[in-house]
């Protein structure tokens, strides 16, 4: 069913009575009236707008005074990652300054707090403290009053290094060790004399923990013996041990 309305006058003769008008472009209009009222907003300013991509929309912003002023269309920010162990910037200077402000420490304070961790021969704590002596100081002044009062002795030391040693090693490895540590040489050889005395029960410890039971072939034999002597027990100690020997006497 076709209703009757009004005429198109507005599109047709009403306004635009000359015919159809040329877009604002130059292209000639068409009668359709929807074209007509797209060339009528393209010649107003009023056409539909290229849509801007996101990087030139963001290429200008306002400033404080409300004036559009241009930005980078995209702003990268790096960061800079520290290795292991570097430093942060500054961190150098910040350390250096409260050294600056710590009271320097005196040499034998420095030494008490040696000792306070464990016991040191006079010779091993005199290397330890000879990078830090000036010119004020005199190291054996130190020692010397260090072992007065108690703090250093080499007979303590040895007795620690002899503690700590004994359940593993043999007579010539302690020995050695302690004489690495520059005591003197009536101490080493008091120590000697008390290791020789327990050295075959000390090495019948350590062989039963290893091997648990006499050696059936030459070859075994000798595994045992070359283990047994890299621990530092003497020939004698250890041929008592593989015959089957217990009792205790002298592993000469």
């Amino acid at each position: 069913m076709i209703r009757k309305g009004r005429p198109l006058s507005g599109f047709d003769s009403g306004r635009y009575p000359d015919g159809p008008r040329d877009a604002a472009d130059g292209s000639p209009e068409s009668g359709d009236p929807f074209e007509s009222f797209d060339a009528h907003d393209r010649a107003a300013g009023r056409g539909p707008q290229r849509t801007r991509s996101a990087p030139a929309a963001a290429s200008s912003s306002r400033d404080s005074s409300g004036l559009d002023s241009p930005i980078p269309s995209e702003v990268t920010y790096t960061r800079s990652r520290r290795q292991p162990g570097e430093e942060k910037p500054g961190q150098s200077d910040k350390d250096d300054s409260r050294k600056s402000q710590r009271p320097a420490r005196s040499l034998k304070a420095r030494a008490l707090g040696y000792l306070s961790r464990r016991e040191y021969s006079r010779a091993d704590l005199a290397r330890k403290l000879k990078p830090y002596v000036e010119e004020t100081d005199s190291l054996d002044t130190v020692l010397d009053a260090l072992q007065a009062e108690n703090w250093l002795s080499d007979s303590r030391f040895a007795e620690s290094l002899i503690h700590r040693r004994a359940s593993r090693l043999g007579t010539s490895r302690i020995l050695g060790e302690l004489k690495q540590h520059a005591l003197n040489t009536a101490l080493v050889e008091e120590a000697s004399a008390q290791l020789r005395e327990t050295e075959l029960a000390r090495a019948q410890a350590v062989w039963r923990k290893k091997f648990g039971q006499l050696p059936q072939t030459p070859a075994e034999r000798a595994k045992q013996a070359r283990f047994l002597a890299s621990r530092g027990f003497s020939g004698a100690t250890i041929g008592k041990i593989l015959k089957g020997i217990d009792d205790i006497g002298d592993g000469d």
